[in-house]
This record gives C-alpha cells, structure tokens and sequence, in this order.
C-alpha cells in the first residue's frame, strides 16, 4: 500500500521523486482546482442577487438566463466541470482512508487540523473584512459577517461550504477504518449502491414524492445514514483497494463513464433553464448537485481515467507546486474571480469569458500562493 505520508510529504516541501508516490492525484487536484474555477465563472451569466441581498454578496439568489448562447455555453462548461469537488473528496479517500493501524484518532485529527483549519479562519475573517477596503460591504455588515464565522461561513465566501463536508470526512475517517479494513468487496460495493440510491430522493422530492419515510416531520429517510459524502470516502476506498484492473480495462470503462455522465449533467440544466424566466437554483441545478447519480458516474469515470497516470509526464514539477498550493488557491480564488469578472463578462462573449476568468483567476492564484509560501508560517494562511 502507498504510504499517505510519503503523498502529503508535498504539502511542506520542494518536489522529490518518489517510488511511493501516487503521481496521479496531483493531476486530480490542479484539474478538480481548475474546474472550481470554471463552475464559479458560470455563475455571472445565470445567477443573480435577489433584491434584497446585501451588497457583494451572493445570498437569495435567483437563475435567469439571458440569451441562448449562455444558456448553452454555462450548461457545457458548468455542467462538465461539476465533477471538481467530488473528485476532491475521492482524492481525500484515496489517500487517507483508511488511515494506519499505529496513528492514534488524536494524531490523524491533528495533523489534519493544523493543514485546514487556520487557513480556513483566516481566509473566514477575510472574506468578512477585507471587502470593506473596496466597498464590497458596508460596516454593519462587516461585523454581521465576522460575528457569524462561529456558526457558518460569510455570504461573500459561499464556496468555502466545502470544507465543512471535507472535515466531516475527516471525522468519519477513523470512524470507518476499523471496517474498511476488513470489509469485502462486496460490503463495500453494496454501501455504495445505497449510497446510489439515496442521490435519487431530490428528484422524487422535485416533483412532490416522498419517499422511503420522508415526512414534514422526519427528513431522516431510510437510506439517510447512506447520504452525502460519506459514499464518496467509502467509493475512493474502493477504487484504491477493490478495482486492480489493466489500463485497457480502466479506460474501456471510465471514457463510456465520462460521456454518459457528462451528458446526462449537461442536458439536465439546459433542458430545464428558461431564457429570460426567473427561476429557482435549487430547480435548474437540481442535475448538477455533486451527489448525484450523474455526478457520481462522470466523477468515478475520470478519476479512473486518471488512475492510469504511473508515473510523472513532462512538466509534472509545475504540476506538482500547484497541486501543493491548491488549497490557499482555492480558498482565495473568489477575490480575482469578481475583479476579473468584471472586467471579461462586458467584454467577451460568454464562450471565451468563462475560460478566460476561469484562467486569469487561476494563474494569479497560483502566483499569489507561490509568494505566500516562501514567509514563514505560510502554512497557516494556505495550508
């Protein structure tokens, strides 16, 4: 089995070569960082602040698309690229589940701790003060947003949500290792599948069913103890331990994978956004929620289309520092996404907008992190 420290050796350190080390997830994770980027440029042409929220936030949102070319190219764009946090929590199954026998709750839960959570507080306080420097928020709302961190995260930071279903995981980690460790193939392909079926229940609820015990009273359904992203720890578990197939076979499964998954998330937003109409995103976006029979089927196809990568191609050194930088880019990102927003939606046509503030946000991230992490104590700003 790979180590998992040998693989995070990375975070702290310069690029050594290693026997040991999973290659592919590196690639996983600039592309999964990328993708994030992608889906939240989307977002200027199909989702708009309601009258009421308060200013730089994207809080009571509503979906209207203004013309055909957004709603085609948001729904190409946004909807191939809803496999980037799922393949995020793959890769944090992979690598970590279950985690070794001689590490202590305690040891796992703070190593993991001093990676996500100062950064997290940190960019938390941000997200709620800096705007003021631009007028992006007003005093009170400020103080609001600050006050609240305890409880949730800021609206002008909603893509920071991750990391509370992230650190979930890690707590279900030494949780679950015990079982995994000496669970069949079969148990653990049979949780998957519940975990399957329990992705359907939003689209019985959209159209008024409840099911398998959902009440007004009761949301906690049959198939609840099998939901959300604990399937994703469980099915990076299984593809690491349960799947020894040849490439040939990987990719004779994962590329049929990919095109009915990425399909089936395409059409699901386009056949239902309305030009011109206002709509609910819990609606439109009803086929794009990362657990998903569709997302999970165009997750699973590509990270086992990247699970053939053994080894590092040409330029895997860049490839790997922005693998190791990718959680300050992330958690930073929405800074130079509205600015470069603001200057490319007026400019371009959506085809290009989108990759175009998808990119510029990433590069200066990425350069950005890069000077960051030669001051010391860089870690607790970006991990």
């Amino acid at each position: 089995m790979v180590s998992s420290a040998n693989q995070e050796s990375h975070l702290s350190g310069s690029f050594r070569p290693s026997a040991t080390r999973i290659y592919f997830l590196d690639y996983i994770r600039v592309m999964a960082c990328f993708m994030v980027m992608v889906v939240h440029s989307s977002e200027n042409y199909y989702l708009c602040p309601s009258a009421d929220a308060p200013a730089g936030e994207m809080v009571d949102v509503v979906s209207k698309i203004t013309s055909s070319d957004a709603r085609l190219w948001v729904s190409l764009l946004d909807g191939f690229c809803r496999m980037s946090v799922p393949l995020f929590m793959l890769t944090s199954s992979y690598l970590l589940c279950p985690m070794h026998e001689e590490e202590s709750w305690m040891s796992f839960f703070r190593r993991r701790a001093r990676r996500i959570i100062p950064p997290m507080i940190a960019f938390l306080v941000l997200y709620s003060l800096l705007p003021l420097l631009w007028g992006g928020t007003s005093l009170s709302q400020a103080l609001s947003d600050f006050l609240y961190i305890p409880l949730n995260f800021p609206g002008a930071a909603g893509h920071m949500w991750f990391l509370y279903p992230l650190i979930s995981i890690y707590l279900l980690i030494p949780i679950l290792s015990p079982w995994l460790r000496q669970a069949s193939r079969g148990q653990e392909l049979f949780v998957i599948i519940l975990f399957v079926l329990s992705t359907t229940l939003p689209f019985f609820n959209h159209y008024g069913l409840e099911v398998f015990g959902q009440v007004w009273w009761n949301p906690y359904h049959m198939l609840y103890p099998f939901a959300g992203y604990i399937g994703y720890l469980v099915l990076g578990h299984f593809i690491r331990f349960h799947i020894h197939w040849s490439d040939v076979r990987r990719y004779a499964v994962a590329i049929p994978c990919i095109i009915l998954g990425a399909v089936t998330t395409i059409l699901s937003f386009y056949m239902q956004i309305e030009i011109g109409a206002e709509q609910q995103p819990t609606d439109v976006e009803i086929g794009w929620c990362f657990c998903t029979p569709n997302v999970i089927l165009l997750t699973f196809g590509m990270f086992l289309l990247f699970s053939t990568i053994h080894k590092p191609t040409s330029g895997y050194k860049v490839i790997h520092d922005i693998s190791r930088l990718s959680y300050g880019m992330y958690l930073m990102h929405m800074f130079f996404l509205v600015m470069y927003s603001s200057i490319f939606v007026p400019m371009l046509h959506v085809a290009l907008a989108i990759p175009t503030i998808a990119a510029c946000t990433f590069v200066s991230c990425y350069l950005l992190t890069k000077i960051i992490s030669f001051i010391p104590g860089s870690r607790y700003i970006i991990g």
